[in-house]
């Protein structure tokens, strides 16, 4: 036998297999950092108006439904998403046709974060994965739903046919029964175990799920579904306000191989859960820079509704509160106001006129074409 030939040794084929471990030195000051944007986070949450409450979480579900599903590749349908999601939340002025496909993920997102006092049961993750394929019974790929995977050797694979490139191996079916229920049973017990961490429970949660891979498919899904039922058990008020999938997605590539590489590693986790409260921590600061948005909205409108604003100005200034990357970070030309306002080059310095009379911009450095405004009092980034 060729010795240059050697089987790679999997995470789960380590001899204290799953019995996870990490260095405090690594783990510990992050989690102090994630605790304290936490902290803050639920602190904010009572400051934003109360009928912003379901319009603030259809926000968040929806981000994560999208962005958890843009990892793996899939585009969805962003209108048929909201609108599922706003009828379950009581959402009104959101209607538009609604897909299987958009039902059965807002369901799942509802049962995850919504309901997270229910036992997390073989059952319920049947029920999670046909919410996750409704129409797997007339696709032409054929697709076990609602049900453990097959008996056949389940690889990620890249690479050419010929020559294959294996990034992970799951652990066989025939011992797939007792790993999941093995699982599950920690997921339970663990929810109570002073010992243990919640936001690091979070982390081995996805990644113990992942590692088993029990479904032909969806599995990362599902495994952030569970990440985020494990956060909204730690902590149900915050939850709603951050989803940890949209900061992975930005981060897809070194999402793919810190778990390719743990998975081949020892029981030592370090480096998973640094990466995970790493991205913990960049999702909770984008929520509180997004809940300082929103409050800096509504100051300015309870400033301003009196100014009598035409809906042209009231559609940019708008834009310009929302920030991000459709807010005109670096402040708005007389040419951008033009085209998001749809008004003529005249119209639109007179309409800058006015708000710089009104006091709602002001101007930047700079001069001439190259003039930009700004919300009066808006902070820069990192401000």
């Amino acid at each position: 036998m060729n010795a240059s030939i050697t089987t790679p040794t999997w995470i789960w084929q380590q001899p204290d297999w799953p019995v996870f471990h990490w260095r405090a030195d690594v783990i510990q000051p992050r989690l102090q950092e994630a605790w304290r944007s936490l902290g803050m986070l639920l602190g904010r949450v009572g400051s934003l108006p109360a009928d912003k409450d379901p319009a603030v979480m259809l926000d968040t579900l929806l981000q994560n439904i999208i962005t958890s599903s843009a990892i793996e590749g899939e585009r969805l349908n962003a209108a048929s998403v909201r609108s599922s999601l706003a009828r379950r939340l009581g959402v009104e002025g959101v209607a538009t046709a609604v897909s299987s496909r958009s039902e059965g993920l807002a369901d799942m997102m509802m049962d995850a974060i919504g309901s997270p006092d229910t036992a997390l049961t073989r059952e319920r993750l049947f029920q999670w994965h046909r919410w996750l394929f409704p129409d797997a019974d007339a696709s032409l790929v054929r697709l076990r739903v609602g049900v453990w995977r097959g008996e056949e050797l389940m690889q990620v694979v890249s690479g050419r046919l010929d020559k294959p490139k294996v990034h992970f191996e799951a652990p066989p079916r025939i011992v797939l029964e007792d790993e999941m229920a093995a699982f599950l049973t920690w997921f339970d017990a663990s929810r109570h175990d002073p010992t243990l961490d919640p936001l690091l429970r979070a982390g081995i949660a996805h990644f113990w799920f992942v590692t088993l891979h029990p479904f032909e498919d969806g599995n990362g899904r599902l495994a952030r579904a569970i990440a985020d039922r494990a956060l909204a058990q730690a902590d149900r008020q915050s939850i709603r306000l951050y989803t940890m999938s949209a900061a992975i997605l930005a981060e897809r590539q070194d999402y793919y191989r810190v778990l390719e590489n743990s998975q081949r590693g020892t029981t030592d986790l370090s480096d998973w859960l640094a990466w995970f409260l790493d991205i913990l921590l960049q999702t909770l600061e984008d929520a509180l820079a997004g809940i300082a948005r929103t409050l800096a909205k509504t100051r300015f409108w309870q400033r301003f509704a009196e100014a009598g604003l035409l809906p042209e100005q009231v559609k940019v200034l708008n834009r310009l509160l929302d920030g991000g990357e459709r807010g005109f970070e670096g402040g708005i030309s007389a040419a951008q106001y033009q085209k998001v306002a749809k008004v003529s080059k005249a119209t639109a310095t007179r309409h800058l006129s006015d708000l710089l009379a009104k006091g709602c911009l002001e101007k930047l450095p700079g001069g001439g074409r190259s003039t930009r405004y700004r919300v009066v009092g808006s902070v820069p980034k990192g401000g």
